[in-house]
């Protein structure tokens, strides 16, 4: 049994018992979710369990590493809630397989390792806002339907859901005082379904939310026109779902490896995620990627193994099968109070102490992408600007450092030396070091300390050298690297710059 553990990264120090237990708690986290995701989006019920059987089972046994878990997630199935609107489930099992193929194709060609352009600060307001979105999803259950309305608990049954809510807490913080031989969250679920069913309390159960029997996943061929026009009506979407896919999974991966201190594989990820999603396509999955309210539960309960996500999946499917009767008498309020304990371990509280110890564009950045995570519930979009906007603070930041050395020599010629980067942001401060109209008849530009990076920083060299070249005064570049040089000479089809016959703009073969 260990030799074909040891094949999918199993390690002899495994703790089977703890991978054991962790992964039954995921299974009873995941459940509920799945489920109202599938609702939400117009989806049969069942759809959301398959997809967490499938999803969970695959990137367990192949991901980029142990102890993430991944099911039906609602950031991935938000994006077809539209398509399924519009043209029905048939096109939505073709846009998550081909979401997918698209997620193989990037795993393939190497391009996971982009997640590392994501900053701190970044991933502090990702985190946060992921935390108030889990927080905030757990005040559903507190509601019930009333005429038609949805309308908040009151009376006997707010009180009994707070007061089970409120005891599943307890048990979550105060058990691993006492010991830690098993999983404080499932001792919690567990406790609370018997003081319900034994005593006959009245309160919401997942019975509530749906049905979760049903049988293996069937193979389904999606029945769509094989068109260039079906393609453009799901490609979108499939671009979009593989993308919010691959952010919230290497997010994940990347605050897996922070609280473990081992490394995961991106692209290995990314490939897994791809299969199953693939998978789920032609067996009725709604699709999805790593969840990680789950993930930080099973980390929580101990894992540090794939073990635990291969449990919670057959357990998924062990329940849909056969023990769908016991587990929809689960009362909701132990999973919610579970859950509320993910949301408060997930969010970054050292992110609060440190706001008057960081740049502001840092503290404004934790709080951007926190917000937009939380009122447009879109991750990658959080994501997307936040990276754009350290860029842009990054650049801004650069250009103000590039500056310039003066000298004249025995000879009478000017240096420029120049220090920082070369680039669009830096180009205009660059400009302003020149006195071409008092300076000697001839100068050199040093760039030992500098390098020229992109094509504005090639147009500027080209307007400094003109600007000298119109008064008859001669200009040497001195100490270009090789990446430099053939930027210059690449772009000289580009751009008004002659390397070669311009006499007073010479590529320097001078030395010091």
């Amino acid at each position: 049994m260990k030799k074909v553990l040891d094949l999918f990264d199993f390690k002899q120090q495994v703790n089977y018992r703890t991978e054991v237990l962790a992964g039954l708690t995921v299974a009873m986290t995941m459940i509920p979710e799945s489920l109202s995701f599938a609702i939400l989006a117009g989806f049969p019920p069942l759809m959301g369990l398959y997809a967490s059987f499938i999803m969970g089972l695959v990137t367990a046994i192949f991901g980029g590493r142990p102890g993430m878990i991944s099911g039906g997630a609602g950031a991935t199935v938000i994006v077809l809630i539209a398509l399924m609107k519009s043209n029905g489930l048939e096109y939505v099992l073709a846009a998550v397989a081909l979401a997918g193929v698209i997620q193989i194709a990037i795993g393939v060609f190497r391009l996971g390792k982009f997640i590392r352009l994501v900053p701190h600060p970044v991933m502090f307001g990702f985190v946060n806002g992921l935390a108030i979105i889990i927080f905030m999803s757990q005040l559903d259950q507190f509601k019930t339907v009333v005429n038609g309305e949805i309308v908040w608990l009151t009376g006997t049954s707010l009180y009994i859901m707070a007061g089970l809510v409120a005891l599943t807490i307890a048990i979550v913080v105060l058990l691993p005082k006492l010991t830690k031989a098993v999983p404080s969250s499932l001792v919690a679920i567990i406790v609370v379904f018997i003081l319900v069913y034994f005593f006959g309390i009245d309160t919401k159960t997942v019975e509530d939310i749906a049905s979760v029997s049903g049988g293996f996943p069937p193979f389904h061929i999606p029945q769509i026109d094989l068109s260039w026009q079906t393609l453009e009506t799901i490609a979108p979407y499939s671009l979009i779902m593989a993308a919010v896919g691959l952010t919230e999974g290497l997010l994940t991966l990347n605050l897996v490896d922070e609280i473990t201190e081992t490394k995961g594989s991106g692209n290995r990820e990314c490939i897994a995620q791809g299969g199953a999603n693939v998978l789920n396509g032609f067996f009725f999955g709604m699709g999805g990627c790593p969840m990680i309210a789950q993930t930080l539960v099973n980390l929580s309960a101990g894992s540090r193994a794939r073990l635990s996500g291969i449990v919670a999946a057959l357990t998924i499917l062990v329940i849909v099968l056969f023990g769908a009767p016991v587990i929809e008498q689960v009362p909701m309020a132990a999973l919610v109070g579970v859950m509320i304990m993910v949301a408060i371990g997930t969010f970054e509280w050292a992110s609060l102490k440190i706001f008057n110890k960081v740049p502001k564009k840092d503290i404004f950045l934790v709080i951007l992408v926190a917000l937009i995570t939380v009122l447009l519930h879109n991750l990658a979009l959080a994501v997307l600007v936040g990276v754009i906007l350290s860029a842009l603070f990054f650049a801004w930041e650069s250009a103000k450092r590039i500056r310039a050395r003066k000298s004249i020599d025995e000879n009478g010629v000017k240096h420029y030396e120049i220090y920082g980067p070369l680039f669009f942001a830096s180009t205009t401060n660059f400009l302003e070091k020149f006195d071409v109209a008092n300076d000697p008849e001839e100068i050199i530009i040093d760039f030992k300390d500098s390098r020229v990076s992109d094509m504005s920083a090639i147009e500027a060299l080209n307007a400094v050298t003109q600007r000298y070249n119109k008064v008859g005064k001669k200009v040497h570049l001195r100490h270009l690297s090789d990446d430099c040089r053939r930027l210059l000479k690449n772009a000289d089809a580009i751009i008004e710059v002659n390397i070669m016959e311009d006499p007073s703009y010479k590529v320097a073969t001078d030395k010091i």
